[in-house]
C-alpha cells in the first residue's frame, strides 16, 4: 500500500511537527548567539562573505586589449559582477606602486571587495598565485611577489591560499604562459567575486605570511625624522613620505616654519634643502618649496605650481628614503 495511503496518528503528527519547531529555534539562537560572539571579539559578519564587487588594477595601460580580455574572463563568469578599477598605470613591473596602490583604496572599499592586481614581471615561473583575506574582510588575487606587502601590514591577514590551477583557470587556457592575469587571476576573483567558489575552494592553505619588500618604517631617533618615499603624486610631482602627523608633530616644527629635508637613493643622497611647512600651497609663492600633510595625512613634499620629483630627480619605492631635521 503507498505510504501516503498511512493515516498516521495525530500525536506523531505533532510530534514531529514540535520537533521540527524546535530544530528551527536551536538554528535561530545558535545564528544569534554567533552574532553576538563576533561583535565581542571585533569580528563583523559582512566582512566574511564576497559582495559582488571586483575591482582591477595592473600595469597593463589601455593601449591594447589585455584590460578588456580580463573584464571579459570575469562577466563570462558572472555578468552580474560590478567591476571598477583602480589603475592600470601602474610603471611597468613597478611591484612596489602596485603594493601602495592596493592599500591607498582598499579601505575605501565595503568588506567582501575583491582585487585582483596584476604587476607581474615574474609570469610563468614558480612564483606562487595566492589569494589572500584580510583581516578587514578584503580579497586580494595577485602573483605573491610584494604585491601584499602593504596590505598585509595595514590590514593584516586572516589567511592566505595558493590557486590551485587545476580548478581555477580558464578552460582550455594550460598551453599560454604569458597572462596569467587573464587565464588565471581574472578568472579566480570572478569565481569568487560572484560567490561561484569559497575561499576554501580557491587551493590550498598556506601559512599566514606573503612576500614582502623592505623599506624605511617611519621612525622618530635623536631628533630625526626617518622613513620611506611611498608614492609620488604622479599628476603633479609631489613626493608622499609614509611619515605621519603624529610623528612629524615630536619634531616641535610649527606652521610657518622651515624644516630641513634630506632624500637618499640607497645611500647616494638625491636632495638636500629646507622646505616651509604649510597646510596648503597658496601660502608660499609661486615656485616655493613645501613641506604638508597629504590627504592621507603623511608628510609630503611639493612645489607651488611645480613638480618636486621632476625638479629633483626624486622617485618612491623601498630603496627610497627620506630623514627630516627641524
Amino acid at each position: 500500500m503507498p505510504l501516503h495511503k498511512f493515516d498516521f496518528p495525530k500525536h506523531i503528527s505533532m510530534s514531529m511537527k514540535t520537533l521540527k519547531e524546535v530544530k528551527t529555534s536551536c538554528y535561530l539562537i545558535f545564528k544569534g548567539i554567533l552574532a553576538l560572539f563576533m561583535l565581542i571579539f571585533g569580528l563583523n559578519p559582512v566582512a566574511f562573505a564576497q559582495n559582488n564587487i571586483l575591482v582591477f588594477q595592473s600595469d597593463f595601460g589601455l593601449k591594447d586589449g589585455a584590460v578588456s580580455a580580463m573584464k571579459g574572463v570575469a562577466t563570462s563568469v558572472s555578468p552580474n559582477l560590478k567591476m571598477y578599477d583602480v589603475t592600470h598605470e601602474i610603471p611597468a613591473f613597478n611591484i612596489w606602486e602596485a603594493s601602495y596602490r592596493l592599500v591607498q583604496t582598499a579601505p575605501y572599499w565595503p568588506a567582501g571587495t575583491v582585487f585582483v592586481s596584476v604587476v607581474d614581471p615574474g609570469v610563468g615561473t614558480d612564483r606562487k598565485s595566492v589569494v589572500m583575506k584580510s583581516r578587514s574582510g578584503h580579497y586580494f588575487v595577485t602573483p605573491d611577489n610584494g604585491t601584499l606587502t602593504l596590505v598585509a601590514e595595514q590590514l593584516g591577514i586572516q589567511e592566505v591560499r595558493e590557486i590551485d590551477e587545476a580548478v581555477n583557470r580558464r578552460k582550455d587556457s594550460n598551453e599560454s604562459y604569458t597572462f596569467h592575469g587573464r587565464d588565471v587571476y581574472a578568472f579566480t576573483a570572478a569565481r569568487l567575486a560572484a560567490n561561484v567558489i569559497t575561499m576554501d575552494q580557491v587551493g590550498k592553505k598556506l601559512d599566514n605570511q606573503v612576500v614582502s619588500i623592505p623599506y624605511q618604517k617611519a621612525v622618530f631617533e635623536n631628533g630625526q625624522l626617518r622613513g620611506s618615499i611611498s608614492i609620488l603624486d604622479v599628476q603633479y610631482g609631489n613626493v608622499w613620505t609614509n611619515i605621519n602627523k603624529k610623528l612629524f608633530n615630536r619634531l616641535n616644527v610649527k606652521l610657518g616654519e622651515d624644516v630641513r629635508v634630506q632624500v637618499f637613493n640607497k645611500n647616494e643622497k638625491i636632495y638636500e634643502g629646507k622646505v616651509r611647512y604649510v597646510n596648503t600651497f597658496g601660502e608660499v609663492k609661486e615656485g616655493a618649496d613645501v613641506g604638508y600633510f597629504n590627504s592621507l595625512l603623511n608628510f609630503s613634499l611639493g612645489i607651488n605650481m611645480g613638480s618636486f620629483s621632476e625638479k629633483y630627480k626624486v622617485s618612491s619605492g623601498g630603496e627610497w628614503r627620506v630623514v627630516l631635521t627641524k
